[in-house]
């Protein structure tokens, strides 16, 4: 099936507990229906890195044969989310001088300021995968969202950069080309998962997102519908699985089964009475476990990583301009009065983000928990390039017809919106430039 003519999109998560495909399509009401999931256990990926391409490739098959069987789709092309610590983000202004005051600023200006960004000198063995216009200044006049159509010889822009290792990109590549798929498009993955637990009132007001997830926390802060600052800590729950491992000395398995089933986010919220008895190894009598105890390691762990969540709150500037609080997301959201935890220490309103905010009747619902947040922004996104693609086609048959530098004009500018310019290939790999202004 011709994925793109049937209007089908796959969404691969390549994560460090987990490899998610979900495959989806629009209903009548343009809402998200998912008419397949398939999952498998990821072994070859550590804090968002892919450190074992076999294994990896393994479990993609694994997982995209699971979804490809529940949707009866032939998948060929996904969707792919990048994210581990080597990602990084800066701040960085650019200028473009133009030949003369008169003429009107063009999009080719615009364009032009943009292209300079990717010109930037990295270090060796980085690249960039996303440059996000903030705002823009001519003649000195700042605060400017939109300076097409506007007249001056000096244009200016801060730009958002965000780069990843050349060898990450690569690997995920490599692993998606091994399991017989190609790349429709590579997205981080704190936008991708934005696109499925945020409103449009949230990032308008400020928000900052929170996807706490096996290997990694990922953040993203949203103001004036402009995405302002990421960063990824290089914790997420699987630090939390091998902090109860090593100080109740149980099984990994049994360390994880504790956290899910019985752990706490605050100590205080667990009875001091309940105990938990898990399995002995090698014909041992039982293990009694405290469910306080197994709170109060959760509960450090935790609060260390929500202290360093703040810490990038804070070193974006935007503390104080978050008006829709933080919103937690991903597998790590689900643990017990976590919500509450969060609100204490930032002081900021919190609520679990999931990612139903775009969806709506579904085959599988267990893709509603915040753990699929990733994998549903994927497929999200490649429907937003999908339908920008549609539009540029009928733009370019336009051409022929009526006003041809107009509609030239047009699709330009639609060129540098943010799915559009997920489309752009950088070194045979598709590497998106996200427009600043985020319209969704």
């Amino acid at each position: 099936m011709n994925m793109e003519q049937e209007k089908i999109i796959v969404g691969l998560d390549i994560g460090t507990t987990k490899i998610c495909a979900i495959v989806g399509k629009k209903n009548a009401f343009g809402k998200l229906e998912v008419l397949g999931m398939g999952k498998a256990e990821s072994e070859g990926v550590l804090k968002g890195v892919v450190t074992n391409i076999d294994r990896t490739v393994s479990a993609i098959k694994k997982a995209i044969e699971e979804a490809s069987n529940q949707s009866g789709i032939n998948i060929g092309k996904v969707n792919v989310g990048i994210a581990g610590q080597h990602i990084r983000s800066y701040i960085q202004h650019g200028v473009h001088i133009r030949n003369s005051k008169e003429n009107e600023i063009s999009i080719e200006d615009v364009n032009h300021l943009t292209e300079d960004m990717h010109r930037l000198l990295l270090q060796p063995g980085n690249e960039i995968i996303h440059v996000m216009p903030q705002d823009y200044t001519v003649d000195y006049e700042d605060g400017i969202m939109d300076p097409v159509g506007m007249t001056g010889v000096r244009l200016e822009a801060d730009f958002h950069i965000i780069t990843a290792h050349t060898s990450a990109i690569n690997n995920i590549n490599k692993c998606v080309v091994r399991a017989n798929m190609e790349i429709d498009s590579l997205i981080l993955e704190p936008l991708a998962s934005s696109l499925a637990v945020l409103s449009e009132e949230e990032k308008e007001a400020g928000v900052c997102l929170i996807d706490i997830g096996g290997g990694t926390t990922d953040i993203a802060i949203f103001h004036e519908n402009i995405i302002r600052h990421t960063a990824v800590i290089p914790f997420g729950g699987n630090i939390i699985t091998t902090d109860i491992q090593d100080g109740l000395m149980v099984l990994a398995k049994h360390a994880e089964q504790l956290k899910t089933r019985f752990g706490k986010a605050i100590a205080d919220e667990a009875s001091p009475n309940q105990i938990v008895s898990i399995p002995g190894i090698r014909s041992r009598p039982p293990k009694e476990i405290s469910v306080k105890n197994l709170s109060s390691i959760i509960q450090a762990r935790m609060e260390e990583i929500i202290e360093m969540a703040h810490a990038e709150i804070i070193s974006s500037g935007y503390e104080k301009k978050l008006a829709g609080g933080i919103v937690i997301t991903g597998g790590g959201a689900q643990l017990s009065g976590l919500k509450q935890l969060v609100e204490f220490m930032t002081g900021l309103d919190t609520r679990i983000g999931y990612p139903n905010e775009h969806m709506g009747k579904t085959k599988v619902e267990l893709v509603k928990s915040p753990m699929y947040a990733t994998a549903v922004g994927l497929v999200l996104a490649g429907f937003k390039s999908l339908d920008i693609r549609e539009e540029s086609r009928k733009m370019n048959a336009e051409l022929v017809q009526n006003e041809p530098r107009k509609v030239e004009e047009k699709t330009r500018a639609r060129s540098s919106s943010f799915f559009e310019d997920i489309l752009k290939r950088t070194k045979g790999l598709l590497i998106d430039d996200i427009d600043g202004q985020y319209k969704l």
